[in-house]
């Protein structure tokens, strides 16, 4: 992660991005097929989702890794795009729905079930997102994985985790597709309020680890003795620690406003639901009434005309 910070796109690094390409193409066939079936796919979707790949492209690019007196920094930011604002564009295209919407009938079937599955409603828990994205990251800086990610391969599955990670947390969280298995709006804030203080308390113990090194403490103090983040220039580490604690805070007060207008959303639905049904339900009511009061009138009319 550090050495390949000055490399120039390679063309191994350009097939890369063809999935991306293909992604996006394909994401593009499907909502102008929408439209011209008369069910018009809304816009900004798609933008958010060429807007997420277009980001993921630039994450896994060396180019992000610039300037190359702070890696450490580039490495964040590379970190952060990837790993929470990726996600949140391409959650928010709505890519299950648009799928839901193209399949014929039974590929549609088939991912309805898969959505309803075990192991999608395992991964798709908060919790279990939470710990797959924050506690990843946790990982990487307290272990020797970091260190590693200096072998092109690792660094590349590091970050193709973090962006499934990132794409899964939120979802669970700020679910914009079907979710058969939605956790209550109760779960999903707590969830999403620890994972801010952990992402939060992560960044700081980033930059104050970059002090201990420079006291010669050996990071004897408090959380910071769990970081393993060798051969960094206390500037560059204090700077990438800036932006994952500002950025990831961005983020997430984004996600927590999109959780809250889901609900009020919701609420305002169910509330707009129960009027018709109430008036329709008065309206069989008073229907039923006339009925019977018609009825009445049509047996006493017979009546009268029976009696001499």
């Amino acid at each position: 992660m550090h050495d390949h910070a000055h490399a120039s796109l390679s063309f191994g690094q350009g097939i890369l991005l063809l999935p991306f390409a293909a992604a996006a193409l394909i994401y593009l066939a499907a909502a102008i097929a929408e439209s011209l079936g008369g069910r018009p796919w809304p816009w900004w979707r798609t933008g958010c989702w060429v807007a997420g790949l277009g980001l993921t492209a630039l994450a896994l690019s060396p180019l992000t890794l610039a300037p190359a007196d702070r890696p450490f920094t580039g490495h964040a930011v590379g970190h952060l795009l990837i790993g929470m604002v990726a996600p949140l564009l391409l959650v928010l295209a709505a890519p299950v729905t648009l799928a839901l919407r193209s399949f014929a009938l039974q590929p549609a079937r088939r991912l309805s079930r898969a959505l309803r599955s075990v192991p999608v409603r395992v991964v798709t828990h908060p919790v279990v997102a939470a710990l797959l994205s924050v506690g990843s990251l946790w990982m990487l800086y307290t272990s020797p994985l970091y260190a590693a990610t200096g072998d092109p391969l690792i660094h590349l599955l590091v970050m193709l985790h973090f962006l499934v990670a990132g794409c899964l947390f939120t979802a669970a969280v700020a679910p914009v597709d079907p979710a058969p298995h939605r956790a209550s709006l109760r779960v999903r804030v707590v969830v999403l309020i620890l994972a801010l203080a952990a992402h939060g308390i992560l960044a700081k113990t980033l930059y104050a680890s970059a002090f201990s090194s420079t006291s010669g403490s050996n990071h004897s103090g408090g959380l910071s003795a769990l970081i393993q983040v060798p051969a960094v220039a206390v500037a560059d580490l204090q700077a990438g620690a800036q932006v994952m604690y500002y950025g990831g805070d961005a983020v997430d007060l984004v996600l927590l406003a999109l959780v809250l207008l889901g609900w009020y959303r919701s609420r305002e639905r169910r509330r707009s639901a129960r009027l018709p049904a109430g008036r329709a339900s008065a309206g069989r009511t008073s229907a039923g009434r006339t009925s019977d009061c018609a009825e009445k009138a049509t047996v006493a009319a017979a009546s009268r005309k029976e009696t001499p």
